[in-house]
């Protein structure tokens, strides 16, 4: 057995009523019509653990080079882990046998159309990643300790939108590490975990 997959484990239970804390409602600029997607928060197990990251390639229609974690669109009849774990495998090659997986976090709506579930989950720290260049630019792992960290997590605000003609002045927030800028959606979830999994105090 794991302790961290057991620790992770019991935080994750004890804190539903976290809900959507740290993740921005984009409902209201949504499409009338969400399409279900979810992606996969993938923790590796090792002492310091680390979180697994993708860069999306420029030439991708969107979110082009943005930090994001493996995920996407179900198909019909598909739950949400089952296509976390798919896309994972599509993208970075993850085997779904070696995906321990915690539980699903709370949905969100995103502007971009999607009613979005993470799903939490722990992955061998000797795993092999080979990704798929079309749909990944790179990767890496991220310290869970310092994308967790709420002193690293920086508030912004910019201008989103679907359409030139209707963007809107939101908040956002950015988690940096090294090279790597971490924002929107993706360190929304990261800021909600962080809640959930009430890092500062098991590190503290």
């Amino acid at each position: 057995m794991s302790a961290l997959f057991d620790q992770l484990l019991g935080q994750f239970a004890a804190s539903h009523h976290v809900g959507t804390l740290g993740l921005r409602d984009d409902s209201p600029y949504a499409p009338p019509e969400l399409r279900p997607a979810a992606v996969l928060v993938a923790i590796t197990d090792r002492p310091a653990p680390g979180i697994l990251l993708t860069q999306r390639p420029e030439s991708m229609p969107s979110h082009p080079g943005q930090v994001a974690f493996p995920g996407g669109k179900l198909e019909p009849g598909e739950s949400n882990i089952a296509a976390a774990l798919r896309e994972a495998e599509e993208e970075l090659g993850i085997d779904p046998a070696v995906v321990r997986v915690v539980g699903e976090a709370a949905s969100f709506v995103t502007g971009s159309g999607y009613r979005l579930t993470p799903v939490l989950a722990t992955v061998p720290a000797d795993i092999t990643i080979r990704p798929d260049p079309r749909e990944v630019a790179g990767w890496f792992e991220a310290p869970l300790a310092h994308v967790l960290d709420f002193a690293n997590h920086v508030p912004r605000v910019g201008m989103f939108g679907r359409e030139e003609t209707v963007q809107v002045e939101r908040p956002y927030t950015e988690i940096c590490w090294g090279d790597y800028r971490i924002w929107g959606i993706t360190a929304g979830i990261i800021v909600n975990m962080a809640h959930r999994l009430a890092w500062q105090e098991r590190v503290g």
